[in-house]
């Protein structure tokens, strides 16, 4: 059974730090692409960082220089360090995985239940 478990939301001061995990389960994790994505409430799901291997990383315009995606193939997790943490930044956060190299939502095979992050003014 394919499961990502998220860790790590919750609530962050402006400008500060912050890091989230998640653990894989029941896949191929390291010929995986894993993947962070947000979403805010009524808003479409999208790609913050992706990472494939060490010389394949992606990510948004408006994390670039500021989030770092991890993996430890030997633990099936990945990581998000998230610095100089902004207000635009809160929102939902879910973990992804999809077999191969691919940083596109619609060939997501699996997805975390997500966990939240507030960044506080």
């Amino acid at each position: 059974q394919v499961q990502l478990v998220e860790s790590g939301g919750g609530v962050v001061q402006f400008g500060g730090s912050w890091r989230l995990s998640c653990a894989a389960s029941g896949f191929s994790f390291s010929i995986s692409t894993m993947e962070w994505y947000r979403q805010a409430s009524g808003k479409d799901r999208d790609l913050v960082a992706g990472n494939f291997t060490t010389r394949a990383t992606v990510y948004a315009d408006s994390v670039q220089g500021r989030f770092t995606i991890s993996r430890d193939n030997a633990k099936n997790t990945v990581y998000q360090q998230m610095n100089s943490l902004k207000s635009e930044d809160t929102d939902g956060y879910y973990c992804a995985a999809t077999h191969g190299s691919s940083w596109d939502a619609q060939y997501v095979n699996a997805w975390g239940q997500g966990t939240q992050v507030a960044v506080s003014s």
